[in-house]
């Protein structure tokens, strides 16, 4: 079966109404839908522009604010997967719960259906300066293009997640990030492609490029795109699929085939995940798989 994916490096600026932000996400997803896409996946914080909209004075809305627009936000993208056909991962938004705020990624079903996964790892400046509560479950989401799993950002650092996201059936992971700098990207590229060597799965990464000047830790953004392979002989040499322009405001767009994970996974010059010494160290065991 082949998936086309699309991954937008969400271009961030200032904005004056719902409607400015709802014109953008409009733009991206008719791209993705020109291109046939069955996945189009938005990057983490993108949905911190609506606070640049400001207050009554003029002054940026505080991380508490967010959770305000997520009613419009919901109904944004349930009109957008509908009427598309596609499943849109709508990069991650802050929601509350009971007091508490969490950095939620959200998928979004053609028939209406909407799954959520609650980032798992929080970074020390989502702590400390947002006050961010971390989820805790890990899911994965069956479609009818294949199961997929959404690890935010951070949460692609830790292998044994993206361990438990493959032993519950993941073939993909889409990886919607944010980050301020060089290093912080690199840190999250460096470990998607250690990430789909170890389970042989596919890793689709974006990140958020431009610069929120009145939103506090959203002024710096360091994005690219990424469709990210294992390194066997099926897939390019570099694991990379396609990739963006670096702080670019665009589009990349590839077709994932999971029959090539399945022989690989089988037959591969390495077989990483097959071959896992489960008697020397603890791992998930996977369920009950068909390759």
């Amino acid at each position: 079966m082949n998936i086309r994916v699309s991954a937008v490096q969400y271009h961030l600026h200032t904005i004056k109404s719902f409607e400015e932000f709802a014109s953008q996400v409009e733009h991206y997803i008719k791209t993705a839908e020109e291109f046939g896409s069955d996945f189009i996946l938005f990057p983490e914080f993108f949905t911190t522009q609506l606070l640049s909209i400001g207050d009554e004075n003029g002054k940026a809305l505080p991380i508490e604010r967010l959770p305000n627009f997520t009613d419009r936000y919901r109904e944004l993208f349930v009109e957008h997967a509908i009427r598309t056909g596609m499943h849109i991962i709508a990069g991650t938004h802050v929601i509350e719960k009971e007091g508490k705020l969490y950095n939620v990624a959200h998928m979004f079903y053609p028939d209406g259906r909407i799954a959520e996964q609650a980032k798992l790892h929080i970074t020390p400046t989502e702590v400390e300066e947002w006050n961010m509560s971390a989820g805790d479950s890990l899911q994965v989401f069956v479609t009818d293009k294949g199961t997929v799993a959404m690890l935010t950002c951070y949460d692609i650092e830790f292998p044994e997640i993206v361990r438990m996201a493959k032993a519950k059936g993941a073939d993909v992971i889409f990886c919607p990030s944010c980050t301020d700098d060089r290093h912080g990207f690199h840190r999250v590229r460096y470990t998607s492609h250690a990430r789909a060597i170890e389970n042989q799965v596919y890793v689709v990464t974006t990140g958020t490029v431009g610069s929120l000047q009145t939103v506090d830790f959203m002024r710096g953004n360091f994005g690219q795109a990424a469709v990210i392979t294992p390194n066997d002989v099926p897939f390019p040499p570099k694991g990379i699929m396609v990739q963006g322009e670096i702080n670019q405001d665009m589009i990349v767009t590839a077709d994932l085939n999971l029959e090539l994970l399945y022989k690989v996974r089988q037959s591969g010059s390495v077989t990483t995940w097959r071959d896992r010494r489960t008697d020397l160290y603890p791992d998930w065991e996977p369920e009950k798989l068909t390759y």
